[in-house]
């Protein structure tokens, strides 16, 4: 990872050198045909055109947005009370045991 100092000089260096500079304003909607014909296909939108944007600062991006996310998240029904430990006992004969290992195995034939 590269510290600040670098991370400039190499853009300093790109900006002199770079063949073919794009600049921040540069859109290219030649990838965008009508295509009438093909029905249930995702549409494609054109550099220019408007969008509905989810991010709403400030509150977008906050501890509290943040907070509400995890709190909608989190299944209140799978939460174990008391010590959050279910005590099973092992239900097999060979307790814990996860089977043979490989060298117990048959060998093929």
């Amino acid at each position: 990872m590269s510290n600040r100092a670098e991370r400039i000089a190499e853009d300093d260096y790109e900006r002199k050198n770079d063949a073919s500079p794009v600049t921040g304003t540069f859109t290219d909607n030649s990838y965008k045909e009508n295509r009438s014909n093909l029905k249930g296909q995702v549409p494609v939108q054109g550099d220019n055109e408007r969008y509905e944007d989810p991010i709403q600062p400030p509150y977008s991006n906050s501890d509290q947005q943040l907070e509400e996310d995890e709190n909608e998240a989190i299944d209140k029904s799978n939460i174990l009370r008391g010590d959050r430990l279910r005590h099973a006992k092992p239900q097999t004969s060979n307790k814990y045991n996860e089977g043979p290992e490989e060298d117990d195995l048959p060998a093929e034939e």
